[in-house]
């Protein structure tokens, strides 16, 4: 029988500029009784990342352009909050009543350019994603490998919505050690047709599989370990988040926006 767990790390402490997630996460696995292993998948939720990148920045601190003046009318936003968005961006895609859909600076589409205040202790603070969020990533799982001789999957994940869909789903934003799909690509189906479209993108079902634990409020559980997976998955050094983007021109949705 194919099967895998999953744990969510208890006792999670809140991260503050500078901390070392690496070690936070290898010390607390061990309060839990959990042993990291080789082929480990870990999945982090972005935010922590932001918190210790010193990527947090108050709206008190911050100037609009006029640019930003004009888009607040539009979207009804406070104009310091839409600078903040505009500095993450490379693309508006979509500005109307309570909307500000943006192509962000690490080529992600997304609602606000990522910029979001759950979980962000302070008033006016608000939290911006990683800068570079796939070496963010590789940093942590060498800093894991260095504590504790084990190679692992880390994977950085951010909830998003999706066309057409109502919610959110949590989706890879930074990746380090693990390929990206599993590729049916001219494979056979039950009944020996050859397979011409599946591709599955692995790192955002396992981003997705590990929200169920991680949650959204105040569970305070950022972290979650997967182990079995290394018979499902392939392990990959080179592979990174700019394959799972794909050009305007295959793009199926941009026309309906």
């Amino acid at each position: 029988m194919k099967n895998y767990t999953a744990f969510a790390l208890e006792k999670f402490p809140l991260i503050k500029s500078g901390d070392n997630i690496a070690k936070i996460i290898v010390e607390t696995a061990k309060r839990n009784g959990l042993k990291i292993e080789n082929g480990d998948v870990i999945s982090i939720a972005q935010k922590i990342f932001s918190k210790t990148e010193k990527r947090v920045v108050n709206l008190k601190d911050v100037v609009p352009s006029k640019k930003a003046e004009e888009i607040a009318q539009i979207t009804r936003k406070d104009p310091e909050f839409v600078e903040l968005v505009l500095r993450e961006t490379n693309k508006i895609l979509k500005a109307s009543n309570g909307i500000l859909l943006v192509e962000d600076k690490r080529g992600l589409i997304c609602i606000n350019a990522g910029i979001d205040k759950s979980n962000v202790k302070g008033r006016g603070n608000f939290a911006l994603l990683p800068e570079k969020p796939d070496e963010s990533a590789r940093k942590c799982r060498a800093e894991i490998k260095k504590l504790t001789g084990k190679s692992v999957v880390v994977i950085v994940c951010d909830t998003y919505s999706r066309p057409f869909r109502r919610a959110q789903v949590n989706f890879a934003i930074g990746t380090a050690g693990i390929q990206l799909f599993r590729d049916y690509r001219g494979k056979k189906d039950l009944f020996g047709q050859t397979l011409h479209v599946k591709n599955i993108a692995v790192a955002d079902e396992i981003a997705a599989a590990a929200e169920l634990l991680m949650g959204q409020g105040k569970e305070a559980t950022p972290v979650v370990i997967f182990k079995g997976l290394s018979k499902i998955i392939e392990f990959c050094d080179e592979c990174n988040m700019k394959q799972l983007r794909i050009s305007s021109e295959e793009d199926l949705f941009k026309d309906t926006l």
